[in-house]
């Protein structure tokens, strides 16, 4: 059966499920009620749900083996500067792809990928090893770099409108989730185990992810979008130039990154690792820490959609909310009384932080046109992982030559600055509108 049934161009983000095909109305659904009738959704959700399980797995098995082998934190903040930066490169490139290819194939064919380069981490043995897990870190988020913006670009496809945002706040949940089961398990299991176990598990789950992404029916007729890409060459920065609203909601991940979550990151394995040594070189210690702040990251979207739903202005109001309740947490994380108490700062600081990223998210679905989402996703994802890439190689310079505790203080206030920018936006954004 083919993977695509044709809707017509005036209507992208009207989805027809193979099975579903009757026209939902404009209520907004519920979240068991979406897996229950779009079974396309669900296929995604699924595929997610086990390749995340992975990701995680790798993070802890990564950042552990990356200090073992070399008990640096310049080491360390490189290896995840790789992580960040990499993806950064391939972006423009991926968010074009997503536009003019198949969507549903591009995340087929990078979890593929994904999977066999896996094999390559059970070969890095000692420190002469380093380069090649540079190496492979580097091949393995380059591709994923292709993944990020497809699959944000391919919810709408598979949605109708009023599914929309429950669908995407469902999906950053499940990260969340995955987050912390996935960093949990992922750090037992590498405590009790060893890190190369945590690399095989990694690798299937990406075998098994493209099993059930295969079973998605594009609502979206390939020639149709191909269409649609040639009538819509502009690049999405001079798109988001003519239209600076998308541009500074776009930004947000970025900002996150450097200001909020990629640092943190870094610095986690510095406070699991030398401060509270939980379990074999600090591994269920850091995926404890790991756990809490995807618990957080997935309360905090969910709990606060009950208030703003998909409406614009309370979605907008709550990102500048978000930042300062991460600043709240870092500010309790970083005098470092206690483990509990470090937990409980990071888990604050991830609620923050999910708000943020969740919300700015489903305005851009929300906002950006079909012809050219793919390239502004892109463009999103290529200002997260630069960010995120800055912010990690800055905090594990920086705790090597002051410490954990001196480098958490001075990340406490820095969420305010785009939390103060974003009202003002705000500000002049509304006095626009009611012109």
């Amino acid at each position: 059966m083919s993977d695509q049934v044709q809707t017509s161009d005036e209507t992208p983000n009207q989805s027809v499920d193979n099975k579903d095909s009757t026209v939902k109305s404009d209520k907004i659904v519920g979240y068991f009620e979406l897996l229950q009738t779009n079974s396309n959704f669900r296929w995604l959700w699924a595929g997610q749900l086990v390749s995340l399980l992975g990701d995680w797995f790798n993070i802890i098995a990564s950042a552990i083996l990356i200090h073992n082998l070399t008990e640096s934190g310049l080491a360390l903040g490189i290896l995840f500067t790789i992580r960040m930066l990499a993806p950064f490169l391939i972006a423009p490139i991926a968010g074009i792809c997503a536009d003019r290819y198949n969507r549903k194939h591009i995340l087929i064919a990078t979890d593929i990928v994904r999977g066999l380069l896996l094999i390559g981490f059970l070969f890095v043995r000692d420190e002469n090893d380093i380069w090649l897990l540079y190496v492979l870190i580097t091949l393995l988020f380059g591709v994923s770099g292709f993944f990020s913006p497809a699959r944000s670009a391919i919810l709408p496809d598979i949605t109708v409108r009023s599914e929309l945002g429950t669908a995407n706040a469902l999906s950053a949940t499940t990260w969340s989730v995955m987050l912390a089961l996935g960093a949990a398990i992922g750090g037992f299991t590498a405590g009790l185990f060893g890190v190369y176990t945590a690399f095989i598990i990694d690798g299937l789950t990406f075998f098994i992810s493209a099993g059930l992404l295969l079973q998605i029916k594009l609502p979206i007729a390939f020639a149709a979008k191909a269409s649609r890409f040639e009538r819509s060459k502009s690049s999405a920065m001079g798109y988001m130039l003519r239209h600076p609203d998308i541009l500074f909601i776009a930004l947000h991940k970025g900002a996150i990154a450097l200001l909020l979550s990629s640092g943190f990151q870094v610095a986690l394995v510095g406070i699991a690792k030398n401060h509270f040594i939980i379990g074999d070189d600090g591994a269920i210690g850091l995926g404890v820490m790991y756990c809490m702040g995807g618990v957080g990251s997935g309360i905090g979207p969910i709990v606060a959609r009950i208030w703003t739903g998909d409406r614009d202005k309370p979605l907008r109001w709550s990102i500048s909310l978000g930042y300062c309740i991460g600043t709240i947490g870092l500010t309790i994380a970083a005098p470092l009384l206690s483990f509990p108490i470090v937990v409980l700062g990071g888990f604050i600081r991830s609620v923050g932080g999910g708000i943020a990223w969740v919300f700015s998210t489903q305005l851009l679905l929300q906002r950006a046109p079909n012809e050219i989402r793919g390239r502004i996703f892109g463009t999103e994802f290529a200002l997260f992982t630069l960010m995120g890439a800055v912010a990690s190689a800055t905090v594990g310079a920086m705790m090597d030559l002051f410490g954990v505790q001196l480098v958490l203080w001075g990340m406490t206030a820095l969420p305010l600055i785009p939390a103060i920018l974003w009202w003002l936006w705000q500000v002049r954004h509304n006095k626009v509108i009611s012109k």
